[in-house]
């Protein structure tokens, strides 16, 4: 919308000495001097005595009475000046105040601006940098169920000398919503109304290419009354935003006019010959209506005044509109009139409404929503006495984008911050335009791209961006294992080339839609595991230029996959083309030819080939000789290695030793598998004496060196605790690392809750706080009574285990971090945690203290309340991550969110308590979380009201 009124916003009726507001002030200015002078006669002050006090008083209320008609109904406003310095006050009392609080980028300066023969300079703010990413402004909304208008000013005037004004486009939230051309127009001003759903609102500026420097002068916000702007909607349009095209003051000639007067601030212009001319007239009569029907409450100013038809039988209106598109039109009537005219109302030639009357001393609308049209023709059509109209509004519909799942721009966010990245990501990654390094398909961010940054490794951030389909962290300078992939189900296209990974990891069998695996150009050692032979659709394997050597799994070997191994120790599917191949180099060895001047006999040749047969056979004899001694001390370190281990542990009063004999024996030759997870597979076992026990086998990726592994059983030995799964022995012996547990029956608490018919109990409210105490009980012993203190590190529904009569215990401490007596933070260089689970403090600031382990507490305490996991793609994109969706209900007392299977079960103070623990266990600041010790006393109180609601439950019964 194109519009020539300037930049500042006096309103011509301001400076009228009839306005109703001006003529209120001045008579109740008046009453109240009067009222005071005769106060002070009554009481027999004399007048001259009396007059300064009573000026005072006067003075007083007068400036108290025009602050609070200035100011007192303008609570929402916000105007800034755009590369303004300092606040002020405009001609319509309006207080504007600079914008540098709300916009982090762009530079200032100012611009003339030339009106009534004066000039003046006017301040704006300019963005030249495209670099920066979008150029946005967050304004603050207070109501967040409403609509507000939006207006921003654009001001060129050659502010920069070069003659050439710029083009750009603006949106709001995810909407693209005007190209702004300065060519056409300066200055140029729109006004969008815009369904309020945050607390804050971005309005960011776009450049074109070759269309200069985007550049604005003013922004306002303004409320608008709650429920306008929605009759004749169908729900498809009832969000969308509304750009102002026309809103005119049917009858009225004499300038716009706005606030005070719309005490919301729209600007109403002037009516102007909208069709080549009117056989019309203008009425502007006094008189009063009963607004309340009217959502919009357009000012009585406005609804005064009217076009009425004065000759013909058709009153009409054209309006030039810029382009195809669905179209909003709200048209105004009051009976000023002394009848009440009747008339048809047509819109582009169809009648919307029939017969339509407009009543004496009353006030209407007519909506009409209009798609897919160019031009607009509005005419009412003569039925009795006079077509008229008193005002229209006509928008232009534009639809509003959904927004991205607030779990991928969480995560998103803690990418860019924790990595200590500039990405100019800010607002939603994919509307109205994608983030830099971001492909979107709608508002799911499906690609990332983050080559030649120093990532150093995969946090398990990575795994809460559940839709990528393709993941690019090339030259990323990642190191060691890979890992914090698993939950990526929809990926594609994985590039890790040119980085320094040493290790697969054991996420890569479970990412089924993988396509492309590029892997080349890093130190990846040992041989290629078989879980890449499980992904089917799986086409390209680039392993080039790595340490692996071995043969390949036989899975891989299908005519669907190429499978690249050049520059690997010796890589095939076949070992015996290794004997040919010593190094199969992805850089070929030149092939060099020498030419003898001299002819040599046969005769002469036959003793150099002998003699070099037998050079070759020596030295085979030699290398085999050689493998046979060092087999053989390699066998007599492996030896003597467990009896040495044995010593140490029986030393420190650790778990007693068992070989790897007893363990195939005791798990039928690892017959049953009850658990995976990156560290390996889990087996049930039964030692002689009967008992049943969980045998934990470390894969060749997780194992520890011998002195670690060590170190690692004598923590585990020292920890004792009824709700902490003990350690009853362990092996390490034939390159095994073997921990053997106590085996708790019921499973874990996540099978419990999530998993199949089989597996899966009704937990009652009571059990479910029973576990979570029990829980808290093993985590704060951990915290602060075992000796050495220990944070685990890994807290998730998995790892705590019930006993057949549902006693919880907490399992899986073995990779957790010791603490020492006098230290109580920690900095780490690899994040370990479950994504989902994990704190988002400690990932940022690689600083583990025991809060990390009451953050991933609290999300446990979350899937008790609510019944669901941490990251899920069920329901809207709002709801994926559990902290984010439920931290917000609970903390409010809305208990809607609870699991379906509890409600009517749980007294209200009970869950009320527990999901107050919940909730501020999952701050994002460390420093507002409880400790466990605290968590755990509030379970209680929790635990022991829901026992007493029972128990008078059963009473009563």
């Amino acid at each position: 919308m194109i519009d020539s009124s300037p930049p500042f916003f006096s309103s011509p009726l301001l400076n009228q000495s009839s306005s109703p507001q001006f003529n209120c002030i001045c008579l109740l200015n008046e009453i109240v001097l009067l009222s005071l002078i005769l106060e002070r006669r009554l009481k027999g002050f004399p007048l001259g005595l009396s007059m300064d006090f009573g000026c005072f008083w006067v003075g007083f209320l007068f400036i108290s009475g025009f602050w609070r008609v200035a100011f007192g109904d303008q609570e929402g406003f916000l105007s800034l000046s755009c590369g303004g310095a300092t606040s002020y006050v405009d001609s319509s009392n309006i207080l504007w105040v600079p914008d540098s609080t709300y916009v982090s980028t762009g530079k200032t300066t100012s611009a003339d601006f030339i009106e009534g023969g004066s000039s003046s300079r006017v301040p704006v703010r300019f963005f030249p940098d495209s670099k920066e990413g979008r150029k946005c402004y967050f304004l603050p909304v207070q109501n967040t169920s409403s609509l507000v208008l939006v207006r921003p000013h654009f001001f060129y005037k050659n502010y920069d000398g070069l003659g050439k004004p710029p083009a750009f486009f603006v949106s709001l939230g995810t909407a693209s919503t005007a190209t702004i051309n300065l060519t056409s127009s300066d200055p140029w001003i729109e006004e969008f109304i815009w369904p309020v759903t945050k607390e804050n609102l971005s309005f960011c500026l776009h450049p074109i290419p070759d269309g200069g420097f985007p550049v604005i002068s003013s922004l306002e916000v303004r409320p608008l009354p709650e429920g306008a702007y929605k009759s004749g909607m169908d729900d498809s349009m009832i969000k969308n935003s509304l750009r102002k095209h026309y809103r005119v003051n049917s009858g009225y000639s004499n300038g716009s006019i706005r606030y005070p007067l719309d005490p919301y601030d729209r600007i109403w212009d002037a009516d102007q010959n909208f069709s080549p001319f009117h056989l019309s007239t203008g009425f502007n009569i006094q008189l009063s209506f009963n607004l309340s029907s009217l959502k919009e409450s357009p000012p009585l100013g406005v609804l005064q005044s009217a076009r009425v038809l004065a000759r013909r039988n058709v009153l009409s209106y054209n309006f030039r509109l810029d382009k195809l598109g669905d179209y909003y039109v709200v048209l105004y009537f009051a009976g000023i009139l002394p009848v009440s005219p009747s008339f048809d109302v047509l819109v582009n030639g169809d009648v919307v409404r029939s017969n339509y009357t407009v009543k004496r001393s009353e006030a209407s609308a007519l909506f009409c929503s209009l798609k897919d049209i160019r031009s607009l023709n509005i005419t009412l059509q003569n039925i009795s006495f006079y077509p008229q109209v008193n005002a229209i509004e006509v928008y232009e519909m534009v639809e509003i984008p959904l927004e991205s799942s607030s779990t991928t721009v969480s995560a998103l966010q803690v990418i860019q911050q924790s990595n200590g990245l500039d990405l100019g990501w800010q607002d939603d990654p994919c509307s109205p335009t994608p983030w830099n390094h971001i492909g979107c398909e709608g508002s799911v961010v499906t690609s990332l791209e983050l080559s030649d940054v120093n990532l150093r490794s995969i946090s398990p951030t990575f795994g809460d961006l559940l839709d990528l389909k393709t993941l690019d962290l090339h030259n990323t300078s990642l190191a060691g294992q890979i890992q914090n992939l698993g939950s990526l189900q929809q990926l594609e296209k994985l590039n890790l080339s040119f980085n320094q990974l040493t290790s697969f990891g054991s996420d890569f069998g479970i990412l089924v839609s993988l396509q492309i695996l590029d892997l080349r150009n890093n130190s990846l050692q040992g041989t290629v595991p078989d879980s890449l032979g499980n992904l089917n659709d799986l086409h390209l394997l680039n392993l080039e230029n790595n340490k692996l050597q071995g043969t390949l799994p036989q899975s891989l070997n299908r005519e669907s996959l190429e499978v690249r191994t050049s520059g690997n120790l010796c890589l095939s599917f076949n070992l015996s083309t290794c004997n040919n191949h010593s190094d199969n180099s992805s850089l070929e060895t030149p092939q060099v030819t020498i030419f003898s001047k001299k002819k040599h006999s046969g005769h002469k040749r036959m003793p150099i080939i002998l003699g070099s047969l037998g050079g070759v056979l020596f030295a085979l004899c030699f290398i085999a000789f050689s493998m046979f001694m060092y087999r053989r001390r390699r066998k007599g370190t492996e030896i003597t290695s467990t009896p040495r281990i044995a010593t140490e542990m029986h030393n420190s009063n650790a778990a007693r030793v068992i070989s790897y004999k007893e363990i195939k024996a005791a798990t039928n030759n690892f017959k049953e598998v009850i658990g995976r997870g990156g560290f390996g597979s889990v087996y049930l076992g039964k030692l002689p004496d009967g008992k049943l026990v969980a045998v934990k086998v470390r894969s060749d990726q997780t194992q520890l060196g011998a002195d670690s592994f060590v170190n690692e059983v004598c923590l585990l030995s020292q920890v004792h605790h009824q709700n902490l799964v003990s350690l009853e022995g362990f092996c390490h012996e034939s390159k095994q690392q073997i921990l053997v547990y106590e085996y708790l029956p019921g499973g874990s608490l996540a099978d419990n809750l999530y998993g199949t018919n089989s597996k899966r109990v009704t937990l009652s409210w009571v059990r479910r706080l029973k576990i979570a105490v029990d829980a808290a009980k093993g985590l704060e012993y951990l915290h602060n009574r075992s000796n050495p203190r220990v944070i685990h590190r890994d807290v998730k529904c998995s790892n705590i285990l019930l006993d057949l009569e549902m006693n919880a215990k907490v399992s899986d401490f073995g990779l957790s971090k010791q603490v020492p007596q006098m230290d109580t933070t920690h900095v780490t260089t690899v994040v370990k945690g479950t994504a989902g689970y994990l704190d988002p403090e400690y990932y940022s600031t690689r600083q583990l203290t025991e809060k990390s382990d009451v953050y991933s507490f609290g999300v446990v305490l979350l899937e008790l309340i609510c019944g669901r996991e941490p990251l899920s793609h069920v329901g809207t994109p709002d709801s994926y991550n559990l902290v984010l969706w439920a931290k917000p209900h609970l903390q409010a007392g809305a208990f809607e969110i609870i699991d379906e299977s509890l409600k009517g079960s749980f007294d209200v103070e009970s869950m009320r308590k527990a999901a107050s623990v919940a909730s501020r266990s999952v701050e994002r600041d460390a420093s507002l979380r409880p400790t466990m010790a605290e968590v755990l006393e509030e379970l209680k109180e929790a635990y022991n009201i829901q026992i007493s609601y029972l128990a008078s439950m059963v009473h009563v019964n």
